[in-house]
């Protein structure tokens, strides 16, 4: 089996979820978070938008809307882990883009004001760096999230720390 069909949530999970949510307030965002969820990747594909567009009898153009419009949706393979850095003008004004620069150099990536992605997976989707405009943690800027637990009043330190705590259970596995 390619890596793109292990990627797709198989048709018996994905009319469990879509029989749990139908008819009911919500459907389709709840439906999606699941789906999204289950997805080892945690993304959606093109091929479950239409699948889950076919088996609400929603317009794929109304999924693929609600899918690119909250945050929280991946269009594309997300790693295993997430470091996402705030890029908020707090955050900002605190050093955030010398983090987001330092988290890129140890992944091999260049963030930079001309790229188009906001966020980058490594080629073994181990880890995915993200950026979010604002935490709402602004008083303890600058803040990073790594694999959903918040650090605040990061430095360099802190997020080499925060970053080898992962690799280190990673080597425990």
């Amino acid at each position: 089996m390619d890596s793109l069909n292990s990627t797709i949530v198989s048709e018996t999970v994905l009319d469990e979820i879509v029989e749990k949510y139908k008819g009911k307030p919500g459907q389709l965002l709840t439906t999606l978070e699941e789906v999204q969820e289950v997805n080892p990747l945690k993304f959606l594909p093109h091929e479950t938008l239409s699948d889950v567009s076919k088996k609400l009898s929603i317009p794929l153009t109304q999924v693929y809307s609600v899918a690119t419009f909250y945050s929280f949706f991946n269009l594309k393979p997300q790693g295993k882990h997430s470091i996402i850095v705030c890029r908020g003008t707090a955050c900002h004004t605190k050093g955030s883009k010398a983090l987001l620069e330092e988290v890129g150099h140890i992944f091999n990536y260049r963030f930079d004001d001309s790229n188009d992605e906001s966020f980058y997976t490594t080629p073994d989707n181990e880890f995915t760096i993200k950026t979010v405009a604002c935490f709402g943690q602004c008083a303890q800027s600058p803040v990073i999230s790594v694999d959903n637990i918040i650090y605040s009043n990061v430095n360099s330190l802190k997020l080499l720390e925060a970053i080898k705590k992962i690799q280190r259970k990673k080597t425990k596995e």
